[in-house]
């Protein structure tokens, strides 16, 4: 008996520090104060905003949006894709898909513009849980769809790379379909989930290895990958051969935090969006009662085009508010932030200037 007690004693032990270094890993005992020296404006007319991308020439934004509360109650998506004019003072959504299916489930977008000014906007869909790339035509006014890719490699895709009008890089979040093994992946912290690489014909696997795989972006000379990996905290680089889709270990940047997307300036820095604390945001996707903070974090470049050091969060959001319609938040934000030789460097975020209409 006395045995048994002993034996017990030492798996309750070790459930509880394992869930405690859970909870430590996920951020659930970090104390955020709230920061920000912009502002934000509330766009309203898309439910559940999943990423977004900026045509920086056109001055335009796309951004994808799903309802996956009501689809996780078991009710349609509604998704859509929606054009924002970054010059609106009225900060207006225009819905450039009015004649999808309720089902339309859009996740990750990625934006290509050619030389000769041609631009292709692609789209991971998970409409009716089939998993798919919709690739669309843009003419300024109308997006056409042009084609849709599928594959039996993309188990869970969350976001991709466009490398040019056929051929893209995408995520894929998991190595699991939903079940009992993704639980596993997921809170035993498992780095087994991969990257892969569509040449137009077919998919690869590019990369393997990761833990939930999740926001992707390139440098403006295409030839470094970013891959957020979530629940390690940290951006997986990679040596990008824009031909190919070959990709290279290059290094690691560690956040501390939980990074999702990311955007990249025309000047090479990251922009990075993150939840610092995991559990409290898995809680948050299933129920709009429990609110969860979010950060976003950008880098320094040095002259010689290396990323130095990403810095402190220069936003922390604690929402205090619930606002009406699930708004999209546009923030304004100019900063002095310092970097790790102490010199002060002004940063603006990878979008224009947005301020609210009188």
């Amino acid at each position: 008996m006395k045995k048994w007690l002993i034996g017990l004693s030492v798996v309750v032990a070790l459930v509880a520090g394992w869930f405690l270094r859970l909870m430590w890993l996920a951020g659930e005992f970090k104390k955020l104060e709230p920061h920000f020296a912009g502002e934000c404006t509330p766009v309203f007319g898309a439910v559940g905003a999943e990423d977004i991308v900026i045509h920086r020439a056109a001055g335009v934004a796309f951004i994808s949006a799903a309802d996956r509360r009501a689809l996780m109650k078991g009710g349609s998506p509604r998704g859509g894709l929606y054009l924002y004019d970054l010059s609106d003072p009225r900060h207006r959504l225009r819905n450039l898909t009015p004649d999808a299916s309720p089902e339309f489930h859009p996740h990750g977008v990625s934006l290509h513009v050619g030389p000769e000014g041609r631009v292709t906007l692609m789209v991971v869909n998970h409409e009716r849980g089939n998993h798919t790339v919709e690739i669309y035509d843009w003419n300024g006014e109308v997006l056409a769809h042009r084609r849709t890719i599928a594959g039996p490699l993309m188990v869970s895709p969350n976001d991709l790379h466009a490398l040019d009008h056929e051929r893209f890089i995408v995520t894929n979040d998991h190595a699991n379909p939903p079940g009992f093994a993704r639980t596993i992946e997921e809170y035993f912290r498992r780095e087994i989930s991969n990257v892969l690489y569509y040449d137009g014909s077919r998919f690869h696997e590019a990369v393997g290895g990761i833990g939930l795989p999740n926001g992707v972006n390139a440098s403006p000379d295409g030839r470094t990958l970013y891959v957020a990996s979530t629940i390690t905290g940290s951006i997986r680089t990679f040596d990008l051969d824009p031909s190919s889709g070959r990709l290279s270990p290059k290094g690691r940047i560690e956040i501390g935090s939980g990074v999702d997307n990311i955007d990249v300036d025309a000047e090479g820095r990251l922009w990075v969006a993150a939840h610092p604390k995991l559990l409290t945001f898995v809680r948050h996707v299933s129920d709009p009662a429990v609110l969860a903070p979010a950060e976003r974090f950008s880098s320094v470049i040095l002259p010689s085009g290396v990323i130095a050091a990403i810095l402190s969060p220069v936003l922390v959001c604690s929402v205090n508010q619930r606002l009406p319609s699930n708004p999209s938040i546009i923030c304004e934000v100019t900063y002095a932030l310092a970097s790790g030789s102490g010199k002060r460097v002004t940063t603006r975020p990878p979008w224009r200037p947005v301020r609210r209409s009188a």
